[in-house]
């Protein structure tokens, strides 16, 4: 294994549903609104697939070519929770696509969740409150 890149876990939270998984923090996915992508097994545990009327049908560009997805906006909360602390809860679109392998934090997502990322390849990061030696490591998927 070359690095560990940085993984967080969540909390998401859809009305009475409530959901712990970790997700990776992916800098390259660029958004408007905080989003969290997430594969169909997530999606139908939070009662989201198939998708529910609302849904938006979307194509996303990747570096990899174009992505099918279903957002749904404003659709959960989400809370990075650790051992010892938890970010604020944050409102954030759900996108679904059947070719994540992994859930992923967009960039405003991981923005308004506070996470510092320290050392990507080390798996390093912290909340952006918290003083800079206060290194955590990333998540087991």
């Amino acid at each position: 294994m070359s690095g560990l890149a940085v993984r967080v876990r969540l909390r998401v939270r859809r009305g009475s549903l409530a959901r712990s998984f970790v997700a990776l923090v992916n800098s390259g996915y660029e958004a408007d609104t905080p989003q969290l992508l997430i594969p169909p097994n997530l999606a139908r545990e939070l009662d989201l697939w198939p998708p529910p009327v609302g849904a938006v049908e979307a194509v996303f560009g990747t570096a990899g070519g174009p992505l099918k997805v279903w957002t749904i906006p404003d659709a959960a909360e989400v809370t990075v929770v650790t051992e010892d602390s938890s970010s604020k809860e944050i409102g954030a679109d759900l996108v679904i696509s059947h070719l994540a392998d992994e859930p992923l934090i967009s960039d405003k997502l991981a923005g308004a969740l506070e996470i510092a990322v320290e050392d990507i390849a080390e798996g390093l990061w912290r909340f952006g409150r918290e003083p800079k030696k206060r290194l955590r490591r990333s998540a087991t998927p």
